[in-house]
Parts: structure tokens; sequence; C-alpha cells
């Protein structure tokens, strides 16, 4: 029993080390040549290097003559790079008819999907692309990851040791909450590791409408809307007539008695 105590100050001691050390090592970590390994680890794993992380992005605005063929045109690409469209929408307006497509692609198809869009174009509206270097995070995302696997090994060590229910119940306390730190870590890593493997393309494409055409459009509106417009004060006057009905009953009784009682002066 006094063996279990002993260790069990051991791994008490050991979270507090760990603490105070653990963003210190990221922190020395170098970005570019950086090697996951603890004391504990076997010696060939020094030699692990992590290649860089980069987000790419890509946001593209132009115009077209022929909204379809442009669509057909970005569909062969899609099929031809492997990526998938998230979201595909579409809106007109007075002037122009639009459309908007977000496309996840692996990110070694990056550059030649762009290329393969990209033909055609006179001119960009907007042309953003970006790279955004993740690799430090995902460099202490694992760091963490590892830190907190090998403090919930010691904790299960000392599980399978333990015979006091009071010792038990701590022990499973602290490698619950533990277990949740994990999963969190291994979550962000998931989601990092989702992004970089699979970059966002968002493009947005638009037609713009001849000028006649908008004036007849417009013109038709206008109608329309005059219609509407007579109909809805026609029924608003009868509404209100309605809800002063009591008054003019009222109003007509009284002319009623006045014109009566002019006339019997006149007799």
């Amino acid at each position: 029993m006094r063996q279990i105590f002993f260790i069990f100050l051991a791994v008490l001691t050991f979270i507090s080390c760990e603490k105070r050390s653990e963003d210190a090592a990221v922190a020395d970590m170098s970005i570019s040549a950086v090697k996951l390994s603890s004391p504990s680890q076997p010696a060939e794993d020094k030699n692990i290097v992590i290649p860089q992380k980069i987000i790419k992005e890509a946001f593209l605005k132009f115009e077209t003559n022929d909204l379809e063929e442009t669509y057909n045109q970005i569909k062969t690409a899609i099929a031809t790079n492997k990526a998938s469209i998230q979201n595909d929408s579409q809106e007109k307006d007075y002037g122009t008819i639009t459309r908007r497509l977000t496309i996840r692609i692996p990110s070694q198809n990056f550059d030649a999907f762009l290329e393969s869009i990209s033909k055609g174009v006179s001119y960009f509206d907007e042309k953003n692309i970006s790279a955004q270097n993740v690799t430090e995070e995902y460099i202490d995302l694992n760091s963490r990851l590892n830190t907190k696997r090998k403090l919930e090994a010691r904790y299960i060590e000392i599980l399978q040791k333990a015979s006091k229910i009071s010792e038990i119940l701590e022990i499973e306390k602290q490698i619950s909450a533990i277990r949740e730190e994990i999963e969190a870590k291994e979550g962000q890593l998931k989601y990092l590791e989702s992004r970089v493997s699979e970059s966002t393309v968002s493009i947005e494409f638009y037609k713009t409408i001849a000028q006649k055409e908008g004036v007849k459009i417009s013109y038709g509106s206008k109608i329309w809307n005059a219609i509407q417009s007579g109909f809805f004060s026609l029924s608003d006057f009868l509404l209100s007539l309605i809800s002063v009905w009591p008054f003019i009953v009222l109003f007509c009784v009284l002319a009623y008695f006045i014109r009566k009682r002019f006339k019997r002066k006149k007799i």
C-alpha cells in the first residue's frame, strides 16, 4: 500500500512538471524540421520530420458571356481534379444574373484547378489567393496530445495497482478528465488536417443583362405594382368604412330627423 502511495505522489509531481515544461518545449521546436519525440520514445522516432502544413483558399469573381458554358468548364475542372461542390446558388437582379459556387479540392490539385477555370477569363473583378501556414499550430496540438496520452497511460498503471475505493475513484476521475482533453485535441487536429488536405475555392461569375431587357422587365413590374397598390388602397378604404359604421348610422339617423323637422316648419 505504501508503494502505491509513493507512485501516486510521483504521478502528481509528473503532472506539475509536464504543465510547466509543455509550453517551453513546444516553443523551442523548429517549424521546418520538427521532431515529435520524448525521453521515453525510441531513438528512431527522433528522425520523424513534420512536413509543412498549409491551408490554401481562393476567391474568384469575373464576368462571362455564357453562364452555362462557364459552369460546364468549371464542372470539367472539378471532375479532372477530383473536387466536389459544397454550395451552388444563383440570383438575378436588375442588371445581372449571378451564380456562386463553393468547391472543396485536394490541396495538391489547387494550382491546376485554378489554372483550368481561369482559361478564357479576360480579367477578374476579384482574385484573392491565400496560403496560411499552420505548421506551428499542428506541432503544438501534436505535442500536447502526446503529453496527455502519456499521462493517461501512467494513471491507468496506477489504477491497476490501487486497492482502496477512494483511490480508485480519484484516479478514475483524473483519467476521465484527461480523456476529455485528449478527445478535444484529437478533434482539433482532425479539423486542421481536413483543412490542410482539402482547399476551398469560392467562385462568383455573372452575366450582364441587356439594357432594353431590363427596361421591359422594369416597366412591366411598375404596371403590376400600380395595380396591386390600387387594390390595396381600395381595400384599406372599405375597411376604414366598416370600422366606423356606428358613426355613419348615427349620422344618417340625425340627418333624417333634422330634415323631417325642417319639413314641418315649412308647412
